[in-house]
C-alpha cells in the first residue's frame, strides 16, 4: 500500500473510542480532518502537518515539539514585573522562586494532561502554578507556611486553581501513606518535580559581592533543624536520598523524577560539584535511574565582578535539571 493511500485513512474512522478519548485535546480538536499515516498506522497527521504518535505514553507533544525540548540547554529571560511575571511580586518572598513558565514547559514534556505533579519542596509553588498553566493537577508540601500562603495568594491573583498542599516536614509526611494518598487523591503522581535547598548554600554567611545584596549574613529558607538546607553537607545528601526513596512509592511506574540543583563555588581542592554528587547519590536508589540533565541559564541574574582583579570566579547563572526515571 502506498503512502498516499495510507494518507486517506481518516483517524476518526480508524481509531477506537478508547483511543480517541486518550488523545490530547489539540488532536481531538481536529480529529475529523486528521489522517493515519505510516506503515504501522500508529501516527496521526493533522492538516497543518503536526504529527502525534499513538505510542506516546510520556506526554501530549507533537514530534517537532519533542525534538525541540530535548535540547540540553534552556536559555530564558523571564520578566519579574507585570502580567508576564506570574505574580512574582507575591512569590519573591522566597530567595529562589522558580518561574511558573519554566516549570510548565518541563511538566508538559514529562506528563500528560490531567496527571498529578508532586512537589514536596514546593516553596512558593512555581511547579504547582506551572501545572495549572498546562491542565495538570498539582500537589505540594513545604515546611514554611509563609511560602505556602504566598503560593495560594499568587494562584488567586492569577485566577488559577489552588492545588492541594500540606505544611510540614516532607521527610515525616512521606512516611505517612494515608496523608500522602489523601493529598494525591489516591492516585500515583505522573511526575515528581522538586527544587530542594542546594545543600547548605543559603545557610552560610554571604561573602564577596553578595554582601552588597544580602549583608554579611545567612539567608536560610527556614530556621528549622528539619530543613535539609540547614544540615551539614553529608547529612544533606543522605537525608535527601532517604526522602526521595520514600517518595518513589507515590510515583507511577515509568514516571519521571526531576530535581533542580546548583553547584557551590569550588574551594581549594573541593570541587563542590553538587549536581554530580546528587546524581551519584540518588542513582544508588533501587528502581531509580539517571537519564540525563538539562542546563537552565537564567539570563535575568545580575552579574558581579567576582574575583576582580585577582582570580577567576564564575557568575553562576545556570542551574542543573537532573532527570531520573522509575523502572
Amino acid at each position: 500500500m502506498s503512502e498516499e493511500i495510507k494518507m486517506d485513512i481518516l483517524a476518526v474512522d480508524y481509531l477506537s473510542d478508547a483511543e480517541k478519548e486518550s488523545l490530547p485535546n489539540w488532536v481531538k480538536a481536529e480529529l475529523d480532518t486528521a489522517r493515519i499515516i505510516g506503515s504501522a498506522k500508529r501516527t496521526i497527521e493533522l492538516s497543518d502537518g503536526r504529527r502525534y504518535s499513538l505510542d506516546n505514553t510520556i506526554n501530549d507533544l507533537a514530534g517537532a515539539e519533542w525534538t525541540k525540548y530535548i535540547c540540553s540547554v534552556i536559555n530564558t529571560r523571564y520578566s519579574t514585573k507585570g502580567a508576564d511575571s506570574f505574580a512574582h511580586n507575591i512569590r519573591r518572598i522566597h530567595p529562589t522562586p522558580k518561574p511558573p513558565q519554566l516549570m510548565r514547559d518541563i511538566i508538559e514534556f514529562f506528563t500528560k494532561e490531567n496527571e498529578i505533579v508532586f512537589d514536596y519542596f514546593m516553596g512558593v509553588g512555581g511547579s504547582l502554578l506551572g501545572a495549572s498553566l498546562c491542565n495538570r493537577r498539582g500537589a505540594g508540601i513545604d515546611l514554611n507556611s509563609d511560602y505556602v500562603n504566598a503560593y495560594k495568594a499568587a494562584a488567586t491573583e492569577l485566577k488559577l486553581p489552588i492545588q492541594p498542599c500540606l505544611i510540614g516536614d516532607c521527610n515525616e509526611l512521606l512516611s505517612d501513606a494515608n496523608k500522602i494518598n489523601n493529598l494525591l487523591k489516591n492516585e500515583k503522581a505522573g511526575l515528581i518535580l522538586i527544587d530542594p535547598p542546594y545543600s547548605n548554600m543559603m545557610s552560610k554567611p554571604k561573602t564577596g559581592a553578595d554582601v552588597a545584596i544580602y549583608g554579611n549574613r545567612a539567608t536560610p529558607f527556614t530556621d528549622s533543624a528539619l530543613d535539609i538546607g540547614n544540615m551539614p553537607h553529608d547529612d544533606f545528601l543522605m537525608t535527601l536520598k532517604n526522602i526521595v526513596e520514600k517518595s518513589l512509592y507515590f510515583l507511577k511506574e515509568k514516571g519521571y523524577f526531576i530535581i533542580f540543583c546548583k553547584d557551590l563555588q569550588p574551594k581549594k581542592k573541593d570541587l563542590h560539584m553538587l549536581h554530580a554528587e546528587i546524581a551519584t547519590t540518588l542513582n544508588e536508589i533501587p528502581r531509580l535511574y539517571y537519564r540525563g540533565l538539562k542546563i537552565w541559564a537564567d539570563q535575568t541574574v545580575k552579574l558581579f565582578p567576582y574575583g576582580y582583579p585577582f582570580d577567576y570566579v564564575a557568575n553562576q547563572i545556570h542551574q542543573y535539571i537532573l532527570i531520573f526515571r522509575k523502572y
